[in-house]
């Protein structure tokens, strides 16, 4: 890795991109410190190799003749993001996964949790002790909201700014380590949600020496965007792929979610999305599966496929099953609350609903790209995420917003369906608790965040007094971070036993048909308040779903086929009552 220190036989190398400074010191902050001056080695990179240093040694470095700043590329900071790097032996770790190869795609149940407030200790090792609950659920891949070194003692992660460093809230670098070996030994995956389209607002310090780092023609709502196409941006680029393969080749990590990459503004002939799945590609090769999933709110279908990325969150489906099951009508779910089976059947049959249509809460604009012809395992499912349930004033789960009713039919149809589905910390035994945004920022900013948030929401009819939006949880208060921890007590029976039982229906019934399914055979009607998809099978059989996902009474239909899952008794002979769900196997037809 080109970034950031290496221990060698003769000591540490230590590196710094520093385009902006015209001399830079390495401060070794033991003992008595003495800054050294660091080595001019071209195109604005500093070096210096310092003989006694080794793991466990802490050190800054000095820029434009005062200012002392951690390592952009450290891997582990454990006095949080204004303090001291320290150097890490990356060799140290005994791996003992050598004969983990992954698991296929199609196999994955992904559980989305933070580890922060996913256990009593918000630790890694707090992860580890949960594992056998997660396998007896069923599943199949843990996916870690970003871990990368934030300011502060809580956040969700996505305000880091050491994008190397696993926050030492959570544990050291061996310590995370220490659940991806754990994870595999018990056959589970584990995927890591990273940022690529904007550094937190504290504790980065890039600005400073490494302006070239931000772009001066292209902004996002964070402010300037990362500099993927300009002066410089060359460096800057392979510092995110560097990145992407530390934590994969590193940490042993299986997969990355890359977050929100319609942010990632790149004019280059050759994208900085499409370099660094070649460049992951070509580095790990046949070597294990490896999987990259993106989240973009464009709805571009073109990176997906061979030798690009494996699946993309797919939002479509989630804002079509909450309009059906709550009701809500507001900001985005607008573009669904006309037709929300119409929507819901084109998730289930050909990935993205919005394919280039006009989106009204895009003022009009056409959303998205064709993906029909994409396997539906490139589409990832959920109905809770972080940022679905997060992203709410008061960060409510859909057990406080639909009825239990309509929760059984939503999962019935969400984790049996050919997508990959996710579900969300302690969705599946129900949890009460809220998941609420949360950050710990200092001086002036700490304000400024806590009054930004509560604006956000002045649009809300609810929330157009002032008095309403004094109400929303201040994000900084540690009493918002404490109320968002998982309440272990809760989970019980009722809708875990539903969820365990619907994911062993997936892992023996559903997973071994979805490489079965026909390219285009998928279909989908509406009629009279019924949604009925079909997944055509290689030889002539078909998956079905009958659903009626409405508080109103239906009667009688027909079902084809052997019944392989009901809400009902009666749903299973064919009578819908409200929030019925059945799936069913119909064989081939028999020719004459």
């Amino acid at each position: 890795m080109p970034f950031g220190t290496r221990i060698t036989p003769e000591g540490v190398r230590f590196r710094l991109w520093a385009p902006g400074c015209e001399r830079v010191m390495l401060h070794i902050e033991e003992g008595a410190a003495v800054g050294r001056m660091m080595m001019p080695s071209g195109d604005g990179w500093f070096e210096l190799l310092v003989d006694g240093a080794g793991a466990g040694t802490p050190y800054r470095f000095e820029v434009n003749d005062g200012l002392r700043v951690p390592d952009p590329a450290s891997r582990f900071n454990p006095d949080d993001v204004h303090g001291a790097s320290v150097v890490v032996d990356p060799t140290a770790f005994a791996w003992r996964d050598t004969a983990w190869k992954g698991r296929p795609w199609e196999e994955a149940v992904v559980y989305e949790l933070h580890v922060g407030t996913f256990s009593p200790s918000g630790t890694f090792a707090g992860v580890i002790e949960r594992l056998d609950y997660l396998v007896d659920l069923g599943v199949t891949a843990i996916e870690l909201m970003p871990v990368a070194d934030f300011p502060g003692v809580h956040n969700w992660g996505y305000d880091g700014v050491l994008l190397f460093a696993p926050d030492s809230r959570y544990g050291t670098p061996d310590d995370l380590k220490a659940l991806v070996q754990s994870a595999h030994d018990k056959g589970l995956m584990v995927l890591l949600d990273v940022v690529y389209n904007h550094f937190g607002p504290e504790g980065n310090y890039l600005h400073v020496y490494a302006r070239k780092f931000f772009s001066e023609r292209h902004h996002t709502l964070w402010g300037a965007a990362i500099n993927f196409d300009g002066s410089g941006s060359r460096t800057v680029r392979d510092f995110f792929i560097h990145n992407a393969l530390y934590w994969l080749q590193e940490y042993h990590f299986d997969g990355l979610r890359l977050d929100a990459v319609h942010a990632i503004i790149d004019d280059s002939a050759r994208h900085i999305l499409t370099e660094l799945a070649e460049r992951v590609h070509a580095e790990i090769g046949s070597e294990r599966a490896v999987h990259l999933i993106l989240e973009n709110d464009a709805n571009e279908a073109h990176h997906l496929g061979q030798g690009g990325y494996t699946a993309q969150w797919n939002d479509d489906i989630h804002h079509a099953l909450h309009v059906l099951a709550t009701g809500e009508a507001d900001g985005y779910y607008g573009d669904y609350a006309d037709a929300p089976l119409v929507h819901l059947g084109r998730c289930l049959t050909e990935g993205f609903a919005y394919q280039g249509q006009a989106s009204a809460y895009h003022e009009g604009e056409s959303r998205g790209e064709p993906s029909g012809h994409l396997p539906l395992q490139a589409f990832v499912a959920f109905v809770q995420n972080h940022d679905q349930v997060g992203n709410r004033a008061f960060g409510e789960r859909l057990t406080q917003l639909a009825p239990e009713s309509a929760l059984r039919a939503v999962a019935a149809v969400l984790l049996l369906a050919p997508s990959v589905p996710m579900l969300f910390m302690g969705e599946e035994f129900g949890a009460r608790t809220p998941f609420q945004f949360f950050c710990d920022f200092g001086g002036e900013l700490r304000d400024a965040v806590t009054q930004g948030r509560r604006r956000e929401f002045r649009k809300f009819a609810r929330f157009a007094d002032p008095a309403a939006q004094a109400a929303i949880p201040d994000p900084n208060r540690p009493e918002t971070f404490l109320a968002s921890r998982l309440d272990w007590s809760e989970a019980g029976a009722g809708a875990l036993d539903q969820y365990r039982g619907l994911l062993k229906l997936r892992r023996e019934t559903i997973v071994p048909r979805l490489r079965l399914i026909e390219p285009g055979s998928a279909a989908f009607e509406v009629v009279a308040g019924v949604l009925r998809v079909r997944w055509g099978l290689h030889d002539g059989a078909s998956l079905q779903l009958t659903a009626h996902l409405s508080q109103e009474p239906l009667g009688e239909v027909a079902l084809e086929g052997e019944v392989i899952f009901a809400t009902s008794d009666a749903a299973a002979a064919g009578v819908l009552g409200p929030w019925s769900v059945v799936w069913t196997l119909a064989a081939a037809e028999t020719q004459a």
